[in-house]
């Protein structure tokens, strides 16, 4: 795998622990290294429980494995990526979400990822515009149809079919993309995962400090238990994992501190 992409995401990722940990006072990510038990290399878990971040994980990782999760056949394979979520402890604030991926075969390589919001219980559509938007901006440089294509994805790819809903209010997916040249299908990528900041830090500075009574507190609850259905059934990322023999505390990461049935 070229030197610049995990590079890349580990730069990220730093850059993000710090715009995060900007909204706290006395919390800070606490990072855990851990090994590839399947093959070699490993990652990081960053993870914060602190004031406005109730939960807060931004993991890094770079595995090479001897077979790809969903071949039917030995495939070795290398990974590499960077995964947050965030689960804020004010319900009008929402949850938020981001993966960004590269992964390489003998055959072939591809990049994934994309990230998503979904408010606990308290949508606003003037947040959900600002996020699109911002991804929007990201991706109109690269082609004008990527935002609507990655766009559409969400909308099939965050949904929890036996709630008939989406698991929010969208944002942008794609996988297995694999376009043009190498530095110019990074450069795509780099700039979905550079623009997070800018399509989540302005909500959640804004909603972290709004009032709110306990019963918003059990309605997000509630909501928050839809996530974890989601990511514990549907989601590629956690089924990767998994099969991977990846770590299962950097995988579970993604569930909220707190949930309500």
């Amino acid at each position: 795998m070229e030197d610049f992409i995990p590079a890349f995401f580990q730069e990220l990722r730093e850059k993000i622990i710090m715009h995060i940990e900007s909204f706290e006072t006395k919390h800070h990510f606490k990072k855990k290294s851990w090994s590839y038990h399947n093959g070699s290399g490993g990652g990081e878990i960053a993870l914060l429980r602190g004031n406005a971040c109730e939960k807060g994980a931004v993991n890094f990782s770079h595995i090479k494995g001897n077979k790809l999760p969903f071949s039917d056949k030995e495939t070795p394979f290398e990974a590499c990526g960077v995964s947050l979520i965030l689960h804020m402890n004010n319900p009008y604030a929402p949850t938020t979400h981001m993966n960004i991926r590269y992964l390489k075969t003998e055959e072939k390589d591809w990049f994934g990822g994309g990230y998503d919001i979904s408010p606990m219980g308290f949508p606003f559509e003037e947040d959900a515009s600002h996020f699109h938007m911002a991804a929007k901006k990201a991706l109109d440089p690269h082609g004008k149809d990527l935002y609507e294509n990655f766009s559409q994805n969400a909308k099939e790819y965050f949904f929890i079919p036996h709630r008939k809903k989406e698991r929010g209010q969208g944002g942008i997916f794609f996988d297995h993309y694999r376009k043009k040249s190498l530095k110019e299908d990074f450069a795509m990528v780099a700039d979905v995962g550079t623009s997070f900041i800018d399509a989540t830090l302005p909500i959640l500075q804004k909603r972290i400090h709004q009032p709110y009574k306990p019963e918003d507190k059990v309605l997000q609850a509630k909501l928050r238990a839809h996530y974890v259905e989601f990511n514990l059934l549907y989601d590629r990322g956690t089924k990767f994992g998994f099969l991977s023999g990846g770590n299962p505390e950097a995988i579970l990461c993604s569930m909220p501190p707190s949930a309500a049935w």
